[in-house]
């Protein structure tokens, strides 16, 4: 099988997985702060939950169109539809464990755990989602050592996230969790070995779009709520700090 990477939407990849991940850990450090009442620090974990496994997801689906291979490929709506949720639940329970009350070390690695493997299971559902005339066979020694990436970055991520609050600390903690994520997912890539069946189960090809146009025009959907999400975190910080005056 012949495949090549579209650099342009590798670099879309990337980009989209560090702005989702520097507005995820803004919103999650803002968790304990969200006084009063439990429905606010909800609000807030809920917001920081769907921006980030949102951002995961828009990072993976433009990651997989950057694959282009010598083959057609369609994906399934139920199975993908459920990726996504995974990556969303993943980092709640993340950002959940890692945002509740001080942060301590004994917090970081279920924290980074229940990321790391969220990213990875999210990443794995996406590839069963994949209708083509192939099957798709794995190398465990290479998977294992996508989802050991994907957990010991997370935690690098999330320790850097709560102890180091400046903005260019927390820019900082974004690009590792967003090497974090492109790590996991390209050497997820590199696990995977595909073999010609000749058969596409299950799947109708009703008509073909450019990767290039869709991965941005995903990309720009994802930075404009990306955006408009971390417009609202920095006013809280503003509000706050100017009620601490």
């Amino acid at each position: 099988m012949i495949a090549e990477y579209n650099m342009v939407l590798v670099t879309l990849s990337y980009l989209i997985s560090v702005l989702g991940s520097f507005t995820s850990l803004q919103l999650a450090i803002s968790i304990p702060h969200a006084r009063p009442g439990r429905e606010k620090r909800n609000a807030i974990l809920a917001a920081g939950t769907a921006m980030g496994g949102g951002a995961i997801w828009a990072m993976h689906f433009i990651a997989m169109l950057a694959y282009e291979m010598d083959m057609p490929v369609a994906y399934d709506t139920f199975v993908t539809l459920v990726s996504s949720l995974i990556a969303i639940a993943s980092c709640s329970i993340g950002l959940g464990i890692a945002g509740s009350g001080v942060f301590t070390f004994d917090k970081l690695l279920p924290a980074g755990i229940f990321m790391g493997c969220g990213v990875a299971g999210m990443h794995y559902t996406g590839m069963a989602a994949m209708l083509m005339p192939a099957e798709v066979y794995y190398d465990l020694n290479i998977l294992m050592i996508s989802v050991i990436i994907g957990v010991l970055a997370s935690c690098a991520a999330l320790w850097l996230a709560f102890h180091m609050r400046g903005q260019w600390q927390m820019f900082g903690s974004a690009l590792i969790m967003g090497v974090a994520v492109c790590g996991m997912h390209y050497t997820g890539m590199a696990a995977a070995n595909y073999r010609h069946t000749g058969t596409i189960p299950g799947a109708t090809f009703a008509g073909t779009m450019s990767g290039e146009y869709l991965g941005l025009s995903i990309f720009v959907i994802s930075v404009a709520l990306l955006m408009f999400a971390l417009w609202i975190t920095q006013a809280r910080r503003r509000r706050r700090a100017t009620l601490a005056i």
